[in-house]
């Protein structure tokens, strides 16, 4: 194996990485930013109000975005063991 085959590698790990933890966290950052938005104008600083609600969206998100994120990693899995079998 050289070195451009182990950096194709890690570049197509990082990319299903992104492309399945990508979206959970872009929902779990939106909520948090509306969050901050509602405590700075309502001036309520309370500590379980950020984070109830965002456990509980990261909850329903990994509910609904668990098939995509299986297909993304099974997917890689593939990629990699048919690199493995062919020898390179």
């Amino acid at each position: 194996m050289t070195g451009p085959d182990v950096i194709d590698i890690a570049r197509d790990g990082l990319m299903t990485f992104a492309r399945a933890a990508g979206p959970l966290m872009i929902l779990i950052l939106l909520v948090g930013v509306v969050i901050s938005f509602l405590q700075a104008v309502t001036q309520i600083q309370e500590q379980t109000l950020t984070f109830v609600p965002k456990m509980v969206l990261a909850g329903l998100g990994l509910f609904f975005l668990l098939p995509f994120m299986g297909d993304a990693l099974s997917g890689f899995m593939v990629r990699l063991a048919s690199r493995i079998a062919s020898g390179g």
